[in-house]
């Protein structure tokens, strides 16, 4: 079979890489300059543009449709014992950690209590290994293990009205008050989601949280607070700090 040969304009393929390199270039910049706009003209919530504000909010309301409190997270193989996991961040770490007489306060309704780290240990210890996701993109293999949130506050009584309903939001914060988040209670409420005391079957590391941290993986890992100072429940949203630095708020999956 004899193969036609075509023949190539060089001056029209030169006159095509132009064109595509124009129309990148209007792209770019008609981006660029609606993002500025946006910006600029944009009133703002919560120190974000509005416009972006309402897409964190419908983004929300989607993963809260699609999503359910009985869908888990993907199960890993446990990480090698002791693996140091990745360190990112330490907001609220700063100070240093005296574990001897490291208490916790809790708030619920007119019920306030000051555990001990050793309280964490009163309800049934649970464990599993999933990836641990950073907002930024990276996410690792991790093991966790300690206090079931939902058994936690069920064996203290913990975060019900009067009425036998729960609060809307559950807060934590550092002991400094230097790092801060919410947290809806429905995710909260989810059977992975664990006061957690050891990682990677050794206790926690102090760069890793020690005594005790948050970890959520139907949430981004922002969210998974380190060192717990303080557990407070609200029908209000309460602070959260990266939500004022104009993040998502929900920041789950």
């Amino acid at each position: 079979m004899k193969l036609k040969k075509i023949e190539v304009n060089s001056n029209d393929l030169k006159k095509r890489l132009f064109t595509s390199i124009l129309i990148g270039v209007l792209f770019f910049t008609i981006g660029i300059s609606a993002f500025k706009y946006v910006q600029a003209s944009s009133s703002r919530v919560e120190g974000t543009p509005s416009l972006l504000r309402n897409s964190f909010i419908w983004n929300e309301k989607v993963w809260t449709k699609l999503s359910s409190h009985r869908h888990l997270s993907v199960n890993k193989p446990n990480p090698p014992k002791g693996k140091e996991p990745r360190v990112n961040g330490d907001l609220g770490l700063e100070d240093e950690l005296e574990l001897k007489d490291y208490s916790v306060e809790i708030i619920s309704g007119n019920k306030k209590l000051l555990l001990p780290v050793s309280a964490f240990h009163s309800s049934p210890k649970v464990g599993y290994s999933t990836d641990f996701r950073c907002i930024e993109g990276w996410s690792e293999e991790t093991q966790f293990a300690g206090s079931r949130f939902s058994d936690f506050i069920k064996f203290y009584d913990l975060g019900k009205k009067a009425d036998g309903s729960y609060y809307n939001y559950v807060g934590l914060e550092t002991p400094d008050k230097k790092y801060y988040v919410s947290i809806d209670m429905e995710s909260m409420l989810h059977p992975q989601t664990v006061l957690a005391y050891e990682m990677n079957e050794e206790p926690l590391s102090e760069e890793n949280g020690a005594p005790i941290r948050l970890v959520i993986p139907i949430k981004y890992g922002i969210k998974s607070l380190k060192r717990i100072g303080k557990i407070f429940f609200s029908d209000t949203r309460p602070p959260d700090y990266w939500a004022e630095k104009g993040y998502d708020w929900y920041s789950g999956f």
